[in-house]
């Protein structure tokens, strides 16, 4: 428990540091240095989202649910490309 206890304070004065030091650059760092944690904060989601993609898109379930939902769409194109056809005759 104690152990624990010391590793909690000597974790948060680490941090409490890296904050002090980040403080102190200039504001041209500080941005830089956002950007280059928010690009690989948003990489990290993608590659997670990505991934869940595959694994659910792969079901054949999914295949026939999305085949499914795309035939009123498949319908309406049918239908425009008939009008613009008709008109442009």
């Amino acid at each position: 428990m104690w152990c624990l206890k010391q590793f909690k304070i000597f974790k948060f004065l680490k941090m409490r540091r890296i904050i002090n030091n980040l403080r102190k650059q200039p504001e041209r760092v500080r941005r830089h240095i956002l950007h280059v944690v928010t690009l690989i904060a948003g990489g990290v989601l993608g590659m997670l989202w990505v991934y869940s993609l595959g694994t659910s898109l792969s079901d054949p379930d999914t295949q026939a649910k999305i085949e499914n939902e795309l035939e009123p769409f498949s319908a309406l194109k049918a239908s425009l490309v008939d009008g613009y056809q008709s008109i442009s005759q």
